[in-house]
């Protein structure tokens, strides 16, 4: 007999926890009842009763759901004790059972009906105190919500920056989406002093500019300005014409840009000292960079040419209110015979003091900007003495990831106390090397991220704090350097940077970044779907695939460029490895016309196919880029990077097909030849002593 009631309770173990723990949760339920009841009987304690209230509603249903959770498993237990016994019936037979009618007042289906009836009263009783306590819960819920909201700042910035991180996006303390607000003003910057686009495409990239956040143009004409009349040999042959140019400033001012001419009126002045003519003007003679300030004909030059800028675009720009007059980066000066008995700091403050007064006094409305790089080295007493600061407004320029390294806290301060308010200058292409092909994207956002850290600690220093922030994008280092990235290949970067910039952070949702508004995708950018964050940036690359797939203005030079890059690099490899790492083509083997045929054979095997490939993709540029530069520019672009591949693989093709025109080879050791002959120092003693 308690061998069977042994087994019985054995099988019917899950039941009876069950049952205790249902009486257990019935008893907690009654005790909160309770205390609500008698809590709702004391109307001083109002505190106290909301906190029960929760606490009841949290318990009623945490019960609810063990009894649903209850029933689901008794059901299942007794499916499962059934199978069982018709298996112990057929297998165990000398084991006597309990009787059927024992077996009937097992309390398995009346406990789960009285649970299910349970849970019935249980709502009923829920929503009772559901319509007493409204009023409380409203206020209880507000509050709850709103330490949500305080709790939840800390954690969703922590998802931020761990998103961030998938992305490849730079993490900077203190930017995100509870951060700082954007600065005010947004320019880009058009460097036109190399490959100029046309101006048709510009016009294409005002409303993508407008829209992802810009609100003006900072544009750097230097000999692309139709200059006229004296100054017409200013202008380079393929400047732009007055109609075409009037019509982009209008449409730019259709869009709501502002308009900021920049022209270099101290250093940077090649293409105007370089001219027959104009030689007698520069600071030194055998170099063009920069002018002489101590020349009354050299101030009478720059005043006329800033007077055909500015008369150019006042009727055209309702938004005209800055000139920028560059004098960045003013070599050797205070060397010419005029400017010696000067210092060198007092020169260059008297010139732009000048110069700014020019401005201000025949155009009151305009506030004239200068870079501020030369004054970085100057004492507080200096410029407080020249009042630099009533004339002009610096333009801070740093394209580094370290700003305060250039910048230091102290130079922030002397700033403060001179200017009113400044300018800062960050990057988007032209930063990072004079002849690069693509601009490293990720470099130039966390440049652009940083700058937005230092505008929010910084920019309470100034009286009227910081107007804006500048996005340069230089096309030459100056007017002799070759070509940096091309504007249609910096895209990706700038549409990245300012529309991080106009929204004070980079924003990881898809659906709220501005850039997918602007991106003509084949596929809408969401990383749920696949697993991948919609954006992926990598130190080492150049590019994002997102770019890769989108179309934008200038996208198909973009991925040009990308093909390219990878072709050049490809057959950099390929002539290292071929000349400057085999012993069968390198240049002893050359000069010396001592090689193997099989050897050098296998070597050059490759060379016509690569010549043909980088043929193939000079007609490619030619094709792509006549909508957006002239032929001039697209000459420069492949003469500069594709033509000295090209040569370089002919001098290869040469050099081997003459090693294979020999069929007798000469006895070791080889001769000297005359040139090294010539350089090495005859030996004093040709036969040592052992």
């Amino acid at each position: 007999m308690h061998s069977n009631l042994l087994i019985f309770i054995w099988r019917r173990k899950l039941s009876f926890l069950l049952v205790v723990s249902g009486l257990v949760l019935l008893a907690l339920w009654s005790w909160a009842l309770l205390i609500e009841n008698t809590s709702s009987r004391t109307p001083q304690l109002v505190t106290t009763q909301r906190s029960d209230a929760g606490t009841y509603h949290q318990e009623l249903h945490i019960i609810q759901k063990l009894i649903a959770q209850a029933n689901r498993v008794l059901r299942a237990d007794r499916q499962k004790d059934n199978l069982l016994e018709l298996k112990e019936k057929k297998s165990l037979g000398n084991v006597r059972f309990l009787p059927t009618q024992q077996t009937k007042r097992a309390p398995r289906l009346p406990l789960a009906e009285s649970l299910l009836l349970e849970q019935e009263r249980f709502k009923i009783l829920e929503q009772q105190q559901r319509h007493r306590h409204a009023g409380g819960m409203e206020e209880l819920n507000a509050n709850a919500g709103e330490d949500e909201r305080m709790l939840s700042s800390a954690e969703r910035q922590t998802q931020y920056e761990h998103e961030l991180q998938r992305m490849g996006v730079p993490v900077v303390a203190g930017i995100g989406p509870d951060g700082p607000r954007p600065p005010n003003e947004r320019f880009i910057h058009l460097d036109l002093k190399g490959a100029p686009p046309k101006l048709s495409f510009l016009k294409q990239l005002l409303p993508i500019l407008r829209t992802l956040g810009a609100t003006g143009l900072l544009i750097e004409y230097e000999d692309m300005f139709p200059f006229s009349g004296a100054l017409e040999a200013l202008a380079a042959r393929n400047a732009y014409k007055e109609e075409e140019l009037k019509d982009f400033l209008e449409s730019a001012a259709m869009h709501g840009l502002s308009v900021m001419p920049l022209v270099q009126t101290f250093g940077h002045l090649e293409y105007v000292l370089k001219l027959a003519g104009f030689e007698h003007l520069r600071e030194l003679q055998e170099s063009p960079q920069s002018i002489c300030p101590s020349q009354t004909q050299g101030m009478a030059l720059l005043e006329h040419m800033l007077t055909q800028v500015i008369e150019f675009h006042m009727p055209l720009s309702s938004k005209l209110t800055h000139l920028h007059l560059g004098c960045d980066e003013v070599q050797r000066l205070g060397e010419c015979p005029a400017c010696r008995q000067r210092m060198p700091n007092e020169l260059f403050l008297s010139h732009v003091i000048s110069l700014a007064h020019f401005v201000r006094q025949r155009w009151p409305q305009l506030q004239v900007v200068i870079w501020d790089d030369q004054l970085r080295q100057m004492a507080l007493s200096e410029l407080q003495n020249s009042q630099i600061g009533s004339y002009v407004e610096p333009m801070i320029w740093v394209y580094a990831n370290d700003i305060y390294r250039f910048i230091q806290p102290q130079l922030w301060n002397t700033y403060a106390k001179i200017f009113p308010t400044a300018w800062v200058a960050s990057s988007y292409k032209g930063a990072f090397g004079e002849s690069l092909l693509v601009p490293p994207l990720q470099q130039h956002l966390e440049n652009n991220l940083r700058w937005l850290a230092v505008l929010a600690k910084e920019g309470g220093r100034f009286v009227k704090g910081l107007r804006g922030l500048v996005l340069t994008g230089w096309q030459r280092y100056d007017h002799f350097a070759t070509l940096c990235e091309l504007l249609p290949v910096a895209m990706p970067s700038l549409m990245t940077s300012l529309s991080t910039v106009a929204k004070g952070y980079f924003s990881t949702n898809p659906r709220d970044n501005d850039l997918l508004r602007v991106l003509q995708c084949v596929f809408q950018p969401d990383s749920r779907r696949s697993g991948h964050p919609w954006l992926e940036l990598h130190p080492n690359a150049h590019h994002s695939q997102l770019f890769a797939v989108c179309t934008y203005p200038g996208h198909l030079i973009y991925k040009y460029a990308l093909r390219l890059y990878g072709k050049l690099q490809e057959i950099s490899t390929y002539l290292q490895q071929t000349r400057e790492h085999s012993a069968w083509l390198s240049d002893y083997n050359v000069r010396h016309n001592f090689s193997s045929p099989l050897r050098v054979r296998d070597l050059i095997l490759h060379t016509p196919r690569l010549i043909e490939e980088m043929r193939s993709m000079v007609g490619e540029a030619q094709q792509l880029m006549w909508e957006v530069y002239d032929e001039y520019t697209v000459s420069e672009f492949v003469e500069q990077h594709i033509y000295p591949k090209i040569e370089a693989l002919h001098r290869q093709l040469e050099l081997g097909e003459m090693l294979l025109q020999r069929r007798t080879w000469p006895q070791r050791p080889l001769p000297l030849t005359l040139r090294l002959q010539e350089e090495m120092q005859p030996n004093p003693q040709e036969h040592p002593q052992p």
